[in-house]
């Protein structure tokens, strides 16, 4: 069903030139809706951040301040992903003739990196801790209402954030949904560790740290591993070619032959090639015009950042690019 509702949008594309979709003045709410989920992120992040700040000073628990030092990260991480998004709408043709949408999948890159390596160092601290069989962890009762309150605020906060920005379809804002859960889970886990470590074992403690930071490292991994796969120019998945090709072979009746469909990653969309054959005797005004058409509606697909097409007569030619397929 779904692969029938996706070549229905195709015929319409083709057929009327256009997709149904969101009108200039929808795309312009939905933007400052995007911005405005990403300033309350910040905003949420910095105060939460010194709430968490005062718990870890008030229990001293590894758990709690490995929980902390993710949430100061998310500071840091929310600057990277709000200098992204910010480059990515002021442009310089001159300079920057395609644009600067590469800067989302490399800020989340970074963000991925950092958060990796706060985990490295919190499997450190937390096993230097284990070996060196330090003085028992333990909270007063003062102490732990406390932190219950604070944590438990914390998590109930980052749960509505979750629910907030999943709603969007925006990388940035999903960048954030994700870090929004991930809190979630460390702030659950860091709370528990450290209540088991003040009431059963101290060394339940620093295991939970050395488990928050395993599920960083994780996380963030794949997360590394999904943008390297974005820069890199992987190939649109099989069935995406296939509507595409179905799209330029319906565009004109002209059209005698399609030698050539690519859409590869560079970035967070596709960019597209495309060779079209078209009778010799065309004049190029024709020509032209009828390939201009395609790649203009080639680049109405949300998943399409640039499209090229080519114009031929024949296709028993070699392959153009070659050598850069070769090498």
């Amino acid at each position: 069903m779904e692969m029938l509702e996706s070549f229905g949008k195709m015929d319409a594309l083709a057929d009327r030139g256009f997709l149904p979709g969101m009108s200039k003045e929808e795309r312009e709410r939905t933007a400052r809706s995007e911005q405005i989920a990403i300033r309350i992120s910040n905003i949420a992040n910095m105060i939460l951040f010194a709430a968490k700040v005062y718990a870890s000073i008030r229990s001293g628990s590894l758990s709690v301040i490995a929980s902390t030092l993710d949430s100061l990260l998310d500071l840091l991480s929310g600057f990277i992903l709000w200098f992204t998004s910010f480059s990515m709408q002021t442009t310089n043709p001159y300079q920057y003739p395609i644009g600067k949408r590469r800067m989302q999948p490399l800020g989340i890159l970074v963000f991925a990196s950092i958060m990796a390596t706060l985990g490295l160092q919190i499997i450190l601290e937390s096993v230097q801790s284990l070996i060196s069989d330090e003085d028992e962890f333990s909270m007063t009762k003062q102490q732990e209402r406390w932190v219950v309150g604070i944590m438990s605020s914390v998590t109930l906060v980052k749960l509505a954030l979750v629910f907030y920005c999943r709603s969007f379809t925006n990388e940035i804002v999903k960048a954030y949904m994700k870090d929004h859960f991930f809190d979630v889970i460390t702030n659950v886990i860091g709370l528990v560790a450290a209540l088991l470590g003040n009431y059963i074992k101290h060394w339940i403690d620093p295991v939970g740290a050395i488990i928050l930071a395993l599920y960083t490292i994780h996380t963030w991994s794949m997360t590394v591993l999904e943008n390297v796969n974005s820069l890199v120019g992987r190939s649109a998945a099989p069935e995406y070619l296939q509507k595409l090709t179905y799209l330029c072979w319906n565009h004109h009746e002209a059209i005698r032959n399609i030698d050539t469909v690519r859409a590869y990653t560079f970035g967070s969309n596709y960019f597209v090639e495309v060779d079209i054959v078209l009778p010799s005797e065309m004049p190029l005004r024709d020509a032209h015009d009828i390939g201009e058409a395609l790649q203009e509606k080639l680049e109405l697909l949300p998943e399409i950042e640039r499209a090229f097409v080519h114009l031929d007569y024949e296709f028993t030619h070699r392959p153009e690019h070659a050598q850069a397929h070769d090498t």
